[in-house]
């Protein structure tokens, strides 16, 4: 399988794993994602460090919390004492997707130097930092937890991926905010395009809802405010959008050559045909306003994908509930594609944003928002954007508003920008035999 003619590979994906609010599974997310089902709720009093604070104090009440977290089998309860909770999803979600693909790495058939894993976060272990801090504060260094650093590492999951599965190619883990685990599937497809490995592990897991982390985002303005209404409160592209949701979950995908894939039969959910990023390089955390930054990254995946602009039926867009976001993606959009977007000039792509269901799980946001389009492609359902009851009239585009529409869709395209003014975009096929 190490051979390669230097032409570049083509990049299946045989496996998909995934744990949100909206179901511990991939397949359960999915359904519920075309079910326009909301996963935001308010958060109580028994959050860790909310406690001593009134609810005077929050002015965002209401996140995109995994109530009844079960991780995966394998995962021993002593192991899971050993993990932060951003690592169990994320471990849970790669158990799924390598069981999902039907790859034994212990097979004497797989060349483990050519597997390796991937697995982005925006900020890694949250709730160990937290936890260490309250531990300084209020006993005594000595009191500290000893896994406290293996637990808060942002390269947690890989770690463990690779160890559980004894992959001994690349592993490496992109931390990027938002845009983390765009990056880190973008780069296990260049290595397997590249002929530098057969299978990747790679996706991204998040689970930072803490009081250090809301209140950080708070304050600087970033969250809704909707606390009476928590599933109305991520509303993507609405007139009355204010801020975006916390949220936590992780997605994780099996990507492999085609050569690989084709040779023990493997399921095919699809074809990873291009990605790519760019930067915006004007502001830490404002996008461009125009979108010029994501238009690149669009254009470009469009590009290595060997796709026109009027091939993709399907944008799952980053689509946070920002004011700004919001606005900077539909410019980028209708600058890139632009009648084929334009409803005004009956243009046919539509685009929605499934954060309006999940909210925002920051690094994970892009995989999980991957599992989407691969849906879209293999189901022929466009997933919802849930809430938009009044779009912003400069918004040209079909938002696909409050209900899933059915759409034989081509090729997807998935956007994920971050803070920074990062910016990926994924370009998916269906599997062309």
């Amino acid at each position: 399988m190490s051979e390669h003619n230097g032409a570049p590979r083509r990049v299946l994906i045989t496996g998909i794993g995934a744990v949100t609010n909206l179901g511990g599974t991939a397949p359960t997310t999915w359904d519920a994602m075309v079910s326009g089902r909301s996963g935001i709720t308010r958060f109580g009093d028994t959050y860790p460090g909310f406690a001593k604070w009134t609810e005077d104090h929050w002015a965002s009440r209401v996140t995109g919390e995994i109530h009844d977290l079960t991780p995966a089998a394998a995962l021993s309860p002593r192991e899971v004492k050993k993990l932060d909770r951003f690592a169990v999803l994320g471990i849970t979600a790669g158990i799924e997707a390598v069981g999902d693909s039907g790859l034994d790495f212990a097979s004497d058939q797989i060349e483990r130097e050519r597997c390796g894993v991937i697995i982005g976060s925006g900020i890694g272990g949250m709730l160990t930092i937290e936890d260490g801090h309250a531990v300084l504060a209020e006993r005594k260094p000595d009191r500290m937890n000893p896994f406290t650093v293996p637990k808060l590492m942002a390269n947690a999951v890989t770690g463990d991926l690779s160890i559980r599965y004894g992959l001994e190619g690349h592993s490496g883990s992109h931390t990027t905010a938002c845009a983390s685990s765009g990056h880190s599937i973008a780069e296990a497809h260049q290595l397997i395009r590249r002929g530098r490995a057969d299978v990747m592990i790679a996706g991204g897991a998040e689970g930072c809802i803490c009081s250090l982390t809301l209140a950080a985002f708070m304050t600087m303005k970033a969250l809704s405010t909707r606390n009476d209404d928590p599933q109305k409160a991520s509303r993507p592209f609405d007139k009355d959008r204010d801020g975006f949701v916390l949220a936590e979950g992780a997605a994780v995908f099996v990507l492999e050559s085609e050569s690989h894939a084709r040779a023990r039969g493997a399921t095919i959910y699809g074809e990873l045909l291009g990605a790519a990023a760019s930067s915006d390089a004007t502001h830490i955390t404002a996008p461009d306003a125009e979108g010029r930054g994501a238009k690149r990254a669009m254009r470009w995946a469009l590009e290595e994908a060997g796709c026109n602009a009027t091939d993709i039926d399907y944008i799952n867009a980053h689509g946070t509930s920002t004011p700004l976001g919001d606005a900077a993606e539909v410019h980028a959009a209708l600058g890139l594609f632009g009648d084929h977007a334009r409803s005004s000039a009956g243009g046919t792509l539509l685009m929605s944003s499934t954060k309006s269901m999940t909210g925002h799980c920051l690094g994970a946001s892009g995989a999980v928002e991957l599992v989407a389009c691969l849906g879209a492609i293999r189901h022929g359902v466009i997933p919802p954007t849930i809430n938009l009851d009044q779009p912003d009239d400069e918004f040209d585009i079909d938002l696909v508003p409050n209900t899933a529409r059915e759409q034989t869709v081509r090729y997807a395209m998935n956007n994920t920008f971050g803070f920074g003014g990062h910016n990926v975009s994924m370009v998916v096929g269906a599997d062309r035999g």
